[in-house]
């Protein structure tokens, strides 16, 4: 089985809040983007709590995409630097390598806190809280995660991103 390596950060020095994936499924890695699986309700989610045409931001170019996001002082990141997998879901990452996030503390001087998509992500949450920054679990918006509807999830995302004054 061959190593995978995951995107870099998607982060700016205005980055107030970081969202943390585990890894990207085989779809992103082969796109190079974040949420790069059509069924994926990342862009769709962010689309909703920001009130914006869902369908401008999410059939937008990834560059557009990103550039928006980074503007609401959102960033993107996995807690994986590189692993191996067969396929795309969690439950299949074997030999995963952690992210530097002391390197996201530095680059990142505004960071208020990091925002997990998902269980695998927040398996990690104690080294984050280790940096002084506060965690939180969002429920994952890959379409692996069926047993929660797309308003549940959105509302749980919502209630995040006003605790930590993102909306």
């Amino acid at each position: 089985m061959s190593r995978l390596v995951g995107l870099p950060p998607l982060v700016s020095a205005d980055t107030r809040l970081v969202v943390l994936g585990s890894f990207p499924g085989a779809a992103s890695l082969a796109a190079q983007q974040y949420y790069g699986h059509k069924q994926n309700q990342f862009w769709r989610i962010l689309s909703a709590i920001y009130a914006a045409d869902a369908d401008t931001i999410c059939a937008g170019s990834y560059e557009y995409r990103s550039n928006w996001m980074l503007s609401k002082g959102l960033g993107l990141w996995d807690v994986y630097a590189s692993c191996e997998r067969e396929g795309s879901l969690d439950a299949q990452i074997r030999k995963a390598e952690v992210n530097d996030f002391a390197a996201l503390r530095q680059r990142c001087p505004g960071l208020q806190a990091v925002a997990h998509n998902g269980a695998e992500s927040f398996r990690h949450a104690d080294q984050l809280a280790e940096l002084g920054l506060p965690t939180v679990r969002l429920p994952s918006t890959s379409p692996a995660n069926a047993s929660w509807s797309f308003a549940r999830k959105l509302a749980a995302w919502r209630d995040v991103f006003e605790q930590y004054g993102m909306i």
